[in-house]
């Protein structure tokens, strides 16, 4: 699993970690921001007034209401990437993140209206009587490039399952039996069993469970997220100045936090941006494509996508992680051994009366390690010796999820104290153990820490698993629709039916696989997904431009 984890994180840093893809991404919806003359902005009233029937719109056959067809879109975005992703973000890039997630969404809410309004244009009916859309047939029609097309749907398939899927019952999984004692696999077998039930309904079961569970996870959440940022009302202007400060220059080491520089604030933030609200993904358009509205009023209301998504529903997690400081605390934890590394000397993080770091030059090296630059820190490399579960060896350091690990337990694998030697391999432990202790936590654990510390105690937690089983579980369903509309694409509908339990087979299945590992499966398939639906909304640019002149003279 830890080879197949670091290619894994070889390939990604050759995609969304590198510095070409946020390029492509945000520089496509800059230019089609200037192409189209704003019309985030400008559209803006006009997708509230739609979405409410404000407006007189011409219906067209379709299988959903405008209102539908979003809530819909929204319940695949607004997910996992919401609780669990934006503390990612804030772990591995620091609050800076934050920034370049709203710059995604600003601009991503341009993109979303072109890639839906092309989705539903080139939609089309099939023999079931169903209606399919989406970027692979604004490829094959508009392009006439039907072998990208077949490339987009295949790479959709995969996405479903490494991003809409795996993430989100993982997280679920994780917060449910870290707040109520849930087996992980149960809540694998139980969720499953109620994906499949859902599922085989098709877009309009579909729509009608997202319709009804985005207003209920939405009251849920965000009354929690009030009452925390209302008590922490004295930390949200210095959370805003923690974002802004170092947007170019990365953020610096505090706490148990080791710091982050300024390309791994600007990677994390562009790719959370990106799984969150999907602008350019080419996902959202599929659901978009089986609503009764004219196309291009529907890419108006798709512009409402990432507004709510990232801008407010992303925003208000990070206000809560960042006003309640828990971003830079340690935690008790069990450690996940990809996340873990053993490093030769012995390193400490201790502040002074000022919350400076008492070894700076200790700090700046480990810093330097966990940003992948050039450092003096050498990983360690023999054995091990563990009495009554406690380390003897002096002369190391434990990092764990990027900070030092303290008070560390090692177990056997009947949980009983472990005794004896433990192999090390290039910081790696390779011995059928377990480790636990304190360090920093990540995704949906730390958002569930934020909402606990404080007057909701332990029932912050319980709230945020609550409203990350429902944010998931919502996504997971959607985004199975995007799969089988991709499958019906590139073997017609009789293939439908083998995608959905193999999807429900993944489901179930990434319910006790290492969160790492699935969280850097979806970094991988978002990035390659995207790239053949950028390139072709481009190349269909004076189209759109057509589409979005006929609304403005409507």
């Amino acid at each position: 699993m830890e080879q197949f984890n670091s290619f894994l994180v070889l390939l990604d840093s050759n995609l969304s970690g590198s510095w070409w893809f946020p390029a492509l991404l945000i520089g496509t919806g800059v230019y089609f921001t200037i192409y189209l003359g704003f019309p985030q902005f400008k559209y803006f009233k006009s997708a509230f007034n739609i979405v409410s029937g404000k407006a007189n719109n011409t219906e067209t056959d379709g299988e959903t209401t405008g209102f539908q067809a979003l809530t819909t879109a929204m319940s695949g975005a607004v997910g996992t990437g919401n609780i669990g992703g934006v503390a990612l973000a804030i772990w591995t890039g620091g609050p800076a993140a934050i920034f370049w997630m709203w710059i995604t969404a600003i601009f991503g809410m341009t993109t979303k209206f072109v890639e839906v309004t092309l989705g539903h244009k080139y939609r089309t009916k099939l023999k079931d009587g169903s209606i399919s859309g989406g970027p692979m047939y604004y490829i094959e029609q508009g392009l006439n490039m039907k072998w990208v097309a077949i490339l987009f749907a295949f790479l959709m398939m995969i996405t479903a399952i490494g991003s809409g899927n795996m993430p989100q019952i993982n997280n679920i999984a994780l917060v449910m039996n870290t707040e109520f004692a849930v087996p992980k696999l149960f809540t694998g077998l139980f969720l499953g069993t109620l994906l499949w039930i859902i599922i085989i309904g098709g877009i309009k079961r579909i729509a009608s469970v997202a319709s009804k569970i985005i207003p209920i996870m939405g009251l849920i959440y965000f009354g929690g997220a009030l009452i925390i940022l209302i008590e922490n009302y004295q930390n949200i202007i210095p959370s805003f100045n923690a974002i802004f400060a170092q947007v170019f220059t990365g953020s610096a080491a505090m706490g148990g936090f080791l710091g982050a520089s300024f390309a791994m604030s600007l990677k994390y933030g562009v790719a959370r941006g990106l799984y969150s609200n999907e602008a350019g993904q080419g996902s959202s358009p599929i659901a978009h494509a089986s609503s009764k509205n004219k196309s291009i009023d529907q890419g108006v209301v798709s512009i409402l996508e990432p507004f709510i998504d990232t801008l407010v529903v992303c925003t208000v997690t990070a206000l809560v992680i960042l006003s309640s400081n828990v971003w830079t605390e340690k935690f008790d934890t069990n450690f996940s051994k990809t996340d873990m590394i053993v490093l030769n000397g012995s390193y400490s993080d201790k502040l002074n009366e000022d919350n400076s770091f008492v070894y700076p030059d200790q700090i700046n090296e480990l810093t330097k390690y966990v940003q992948k630059i050039d450092s003096s820190v050498e990983e360690f490399n023999g054995i091990l010796n563990i009495e009554d579960g406690k380390i003897l060896n002096n002369n190391i350091t434990v990092i764990h999820l990027r900070s030092i690990a303290e008070d560390i337990v090692v177990r056997d694998a009947n949980k009983n104290l472990f005794n004896g030697s433990i192999n090390i391999d290039n910081g790696k432990a390779k011995d059928a153990v377990t480790f636990e202790g304190k360090s920093l936590v990540s995704s949906a654990e730390l958002t569930a820490k934020a909402f606990s510390n404080g007057i909701l105690g332990d029932y912050g937690g319980k709230l945020v698993a609550i409203a990350l089983l429902l944010f998931a579980f919502s996504t997971a369903i959607t985004w199975c629709y995007y799969g089988d509309r991709s499958t019906a694409y590139i073997f017609g509908e009789k293939g439908v039916i083998w995608y959905r339990n193999f999807y429900v087979l993944c489901f179930i299945l990434a319910a006790v696989i290492d969160t790492t590992v699935v969280w850097n499966i979806a970094y991988v398939v978002v990035a390659l997904v995207s790239i053949p639906n950028l390139i072709a909304m481009f190349v269909l640019r004076k189209e759109m431009k057509l589409l979005s002149d006929e609304f403005i003279t409507k």
